[in-house]
């Protein structure tokens, strides 16, 4: 086949090619290249010149590359610009697109790196990078390393604005204490926050005005609370350091060991009414039991007494005593029954031993 069969295979469209359609194809190619690079320098001209001045080091294509990633090329060649500016251009633009895609707030840290390379602390971006994404504001926390933040204890947004203990004599003692704390970002990941510190602030005052013998020491020596219970290490396992505690006021509250008294002497009161109460119903209770003893052994007497005419009927049946034996033991009752009466006696004890014949006592 000759050489320029394909050309013959192309139909219709031979002349047109022959007419240099590929040198026309190849400048619209060019063309539009131009047009598209144009379009990118024009987008980033701005971010790419400033890159380009301050050696930042972050080329058109990457930031483009960038934005397919959905990564804002602005934030990444602003932190870059600020830390080449900072002498801290060893941080690779990888690790600030990565904390940058991670969610996490690059300005921020950035701030942080400076300002904490400024005041000589340590800290590297890995550190800054996981304190941001844990949620705290690590600008912040250099700040407050440089700079330390007093809080108040208690905390007035609880509601609550003294802290109330009781001395060993009963006196209620209201402190306030302001707490002057710098972080410590070695413990800033995992720590605890400002809420345990005003806690244990409050817990340590409480009890050192507890181990007081009177509230006037307390009054006359409030600064011995702070060294105490700033002596006891209360930062343990939270992200700050305790620079000082200091006592910002001192009251006199209640009288609370008069006001336990008194309810405690309420409170006796009460049982030994409930004591007396309980002996008063038992006395109660045993007299009715005597009287009711009594009772019975009024009617055994009365049942004994039934007993005598019966067996007074029998001893006569039997022979066992006369008619005239009878008649001279009612003589005798009648008589013992008359002195009786005479001696102003109403007739209770000779009741009981009046005997009754047969026929009922009568003559």
């Amino acid at each position: 086949m000759p050489l320029d069969a394909p050309l013959a295979l192309a139909g219709p469209f031979t002349p047109l090619l022959a007419a240099g359609t590929l040198d026309t194809v190849l400048i619209v190619v060019l063309v539009l290249a131009v047009i598209g690079l144009a379009g990118l320098f024009l987008r980033y001209a701005q971010l790419y010149v400033r890159s380009l001045l301050t050696k930042a080091g972050i080329g058109m294509f990457q930031m483009l590359a960038m934005s397919l990633r959905k990564v804002p090329p602005s934030q990444i060649v602003d932190a870059r610009i600020m830390l080449v500016q900072a002498r801290l251009d060893s941080i690779d633009r990888r690790d600030l697109e990565a904390h940058t895609l991670a969610g996490g707030r690059l300005a921020n840290v950035v701030r942080a790196l400076i300002a904490a390379d400024r005041a000589g602390i340590e800290l590297d971006f890995r550190t800054a990078a996981s304190i941001d994404l844990a949620g705290r504001d690590v600008l912040e926390a250099v700040r407050t390393s440089v700079t330390p933040k007093v809080i108040d204890c208690p905390n007035p947004a609880s509601g609550k604005t003294e802290i109330a203990a009781v001395a060993k004599d009963g006196i209620q003692v209201l402190a306030k204490a302001r707490v002057t704390v710098r972080t410590n970002i070695s413990r800033l990941v995992g720590g605890a926050g400002e809420e345990t510190i005003i806690a244990r602030v409050g817990e340590g005052i409480v009890s050192t005005i507890g181990s007081k013998d009177s509230h006037k020491d307390v009054l006359e020596n409030p600064d011995a609370i702070s060294k105490v219970v700033l002596a006891r290490g209360l930062d343990a396992g939270t992200a700050f350091e305790i620079v000082s505690i200091d006592i910002a006021d001192v009251d006199i509250g209640n009288n609370i060991g008069a006001r336990l008294q008194a309810d405690q002497a309420e409170a006796d009161k009460r049982v030994a009414q409930a004591l007396a109460e309980k002996r008063r119903a038992m006395a109660v209770a045993a007299e009715q039991e005597f009287q009711a003893k009594v009772m019975e052994n009024r009617a055994l007497v009365v049942l004994a007494e039934a007993e005598v005419p019966k067996a007074m009927a029998e001893a006569l049946r039997s022979g066992n005593m006369g008619v005239m034996d009878l008649y001279r033991l009612k003589n005798v009752d009648a008589d013992t029954r008359m002195r009786s009466t005479l001696g102003g006696d109403s007739g209770g004890a000779s009741s009981g031993s009046r005997p009754s014949g047969p026929e009922g006592g009568g003559r």
